[in-house]
């Protein structure tokens, strides 16, 4: 899966939270100053080039949806970070955010703590 560049993201995470939306209604909820529409819709084709989004066609209307899921492309783009920046250490990284953000021992039980209940709450949910 290809990185997106900072425009393509951008318009992906309109895209990922309307989930179909037609140029207009990305456009509507970008922030000021607003791009251009034709901007906005070379931008959606190049990321169907690139297999991130779909449409239904409504005559020369377009409606836009994505076909890959947040959760997949942020899977995607924390493990090339992580290998590009950390040595693909889990731990590396881990310590290097808890050093940057001077976080306490509580701070980290907390977060430990937390991991641990995601975790148990995804085990159930898969075996459901």
């Amino acid at each position: 899966m290809k990185e997106l560049t900072k425009a393509e993201d951008q318009i992906m995470q309109l895209l990922w939270k309307l989930e179909k939306a037609f140029v207009k209604d990305i456009i509507e909820l970008m922030p000021s100053p607003k791009p251009a529409y034709n901007t906005v819709s070379t931008i959606i084709r190049i990321l169907e080039k690139k297999g991130f989004v779909g449409h239904n066609a409504y005559g020369k209307t377009h409606e836009y949806f994505p076909l890959v899921s947040k959760k997949e492309y942020t899977g995607t783009y924390m493990k090339n970070f992580m290998r590009t920046y950390f040595s693909g250490s889990f731990h590396e990284m881990v310590s290097f955010f808890a050093r940057e953000d001077n976080m306490s021992l509580s701070d980290l039980d907390e977060l430990i703590n937390d991991v641990k209940r995601d975790l148990k709450n995804e085990k159930k949910r898969d075996h459901e």
